[in-house]
């Protein structure tokens, strides 16, 4: 088991990484402070973890609501619903709230507890690789708006991530590739070493080789953990971590978040992304050739969805919270590793991008 740590404003804490950590009974309940635990997870997960899950915590009060599964239900209405069942079960401030599925019920689940009782103890069971890689890490915690991703929620840490790789065997290949997605990102934004492993070790990946997906998970939760220990808030670096989410947040907004895996419209905003910064003189076209190769290699889609005009993305780009006074925002790469946030972009050159 493989231990980082991540320094937060108001605690420091761990991700363990490993096999069988679904099942660490010991591991698990060193985080419940009191005699209650409520369990968020969603339909999917719930059929293949639940029952196993909810045994580490015998002898305890343990509830659970199980949410349907999809970024089209990260919203106020399923929000609502867990404090609900909070209140009607009588949780107290000392429960402890554990988010068990991906990035949608880790986010849902972060949230409520970060306003239940003004906030309670709260643990990350993440059980797709893009919440372990990504979603899980830094204390970000949202529901969407109908008119756009993200926009209302708060920074709150959990007291633990734990991330069973073993959880991975059940995913299906289009969510492992949406996770593939949060890893390519962290190696162009911040290690061209790791960029060049994952080309190499692309076929290793696609068969779930053990070795290799362990590699790749822990150097990608490293690579997110530094940049979150330094910039907790967002102020300055880890706005870097936002790279190719413009275009695909409005993707998804576009798509009714119901059409493109998270995974899937970050590896599109991506190319876009690069295709930016070629527009902007600061990477060669060869480096986006090399981007596009790796992302259709491990079956993700380089290209915009015919259901989405280019005036209906610049519309809904308009939206992104990342938008400031000065206009649209971008994560650009000023070279393999090195990202770079410019501001000033007009809507032509944006229009000029999408038309590429």
């Amino acid at each position: 088991m493989h231990t980082l740590t991540i320094i937060a404003s108001n605690h420091t804490y761990p991700i363990y990484i490993g096999r069988g950590l679904l099942a660490n009974q010991a591991l698990l309940n060193q985080y419940i402070v009191g005699n209650q635990v409520f369990v968020v997870t969603n339909e999917t997960v719930a059929k293949l973890y639940l029952p196993l899950f909810l045994t580490n915590f015998d002898g305890k009060q343990c509830d659970y609501i199980v949410l349907p599964d999809g970024e089209a239900y990260k919203n106020i209405a399923n929000w609502s619903k867990i404090i609900d069942a909070l209140m009607s079960k009588k949780h107290r401030r000392s429960t402890t709230i554990i988010a068990l599925g991906g990035g949608v019920i880790g986010d849902l689940t972060g949230f409520a507890a970060a306003c239940y009782q003004r906030g309670v103890n709260f643990l990350q069971i993440p059980t797709t690789l893009l919440a372990q890689v990504d979603s899980s890490i830094g204390g970000k915690t949202a529901v969407n708006h109908p008119d756009a991703k993200n926009m209302i929620g708060a920074f709150y840490p959990p007291q633990a991530v734990i991330i069973d790789i073993d959880a991975l065997k059940t995913l299906p290949k289009r969510e492992l590739a949406a996770g593939y997605a949060e890893i390519i990102k962290h190696a162009l934004i911040a290690d061209p070493e790791f960029f060049a492993w994952l080309e190499k070790n692309q076929q290793q990946l696609l068969n779930l080789e053990a070795d290799s997906l362990e590699k790749a998970i822990l150097r990608s939760c490293e690579i997110k953990a530094a940049i979150v220990g330094r910039d907790e808030f967002e102020q300055g670096e880890r706005a870097f971590l936002n790279f190719g989410h413009t275009f695909a947040h409005a993707l998804e907004a576009l798509t009714g978040y119901n059409t493109l895996l998270h995974g899937e419209a970050v590896a599109i905003g991506m190319v876009m992304a690069c295709r930016l910064s070629v527009e902007l003189g600061y990477i060669s076209p060869t480096m986006t050739e090399r981007v596009l190769a790796l992302l259709s290699a491990l079956d993700l889609p380089v290209s915009l969805p015919v259901v989405c005009s280019i005036e209906q993305i610049v519309n809904e780009m308009q939206h992104d919270k990342k938008a400031t006074d000065a206009g649209l925002r971008f994560i650009v790469l000023e070279q393999l590793g090195k990202a770079k946030i410019v501001e000033n972009i007009s809507t032509q050159q944006v229009r000029t991008i999408l038309k590429t």
